[in-house]
């Protein structure tokens, strides 16, 4: 992200800019987007995520536990859920925020060409074991065809 964000927010539009950057670094993480690929946890994936965002930002700008419920919507005993890291959701932004602090605020999107690379080294891996599968199995063969010679004698 190319404008400047607050790790410890002041006012409404710097905690917004703070849950947002959370939530989106936090859902390209490798680890997340195993977990979205099961559409029948998705939507619960991504609506905890927001909230454990949410409240992390909210936290950050010395909200109180009551406050940053009543200004999302959701329980006290789910925010604290959230950032006391019980939740999974609330451990990933958590880890999110803590990366922020070491390396800065950068969302890093795979590009296109990237992943085209990727996907050509991993044919290119996928095609050397098969012919390393197919070395072993005539080698077996070729084995197995000796010891048979072998107990003839």
């Amino acid at each position: 992200m190319s404008e400047e964000i607050s790790l410890t927010p002041i006012g409404r539009e710097q905690i917004h800019k703070l849950e947002t950057a959370l939530l989106i670094s936090t859902i390209l993480s490798p680890e997340v987007i195993e977990e979205l690929k099961n559409p029948a946890e998705r939507l619960t994936w991504v609506d905890s995520l927001a909230v454990a965002a949410a409240a992390l930002a909210r936290e950050k700008a010395k909200m109180t536990i009551t406050q940053i419920a009543e200004d999302i919507g959701r329980s006290e005993a789910t925010i604290r859920n959230h950032l006391t890291g019980k939740t999974k959701a609330g451990q990933l932004i958590r880890q999110t925020y803590e990366r922020f602090l070491r390396e800065g605020v950068k969302i890093e999107i795979p590009s296109t060409k990237e992943l085209e690379e990727l996907k050509r080294k991993l044919e290119e891996e996928k095609k050397k074991i098969e012919i390393l599968e197919n070395t072993l199995k005539d080698v077996k063969e070729s084995l197995k065809q000796l010891m048979e010679k072998l107990e003839k004698v």
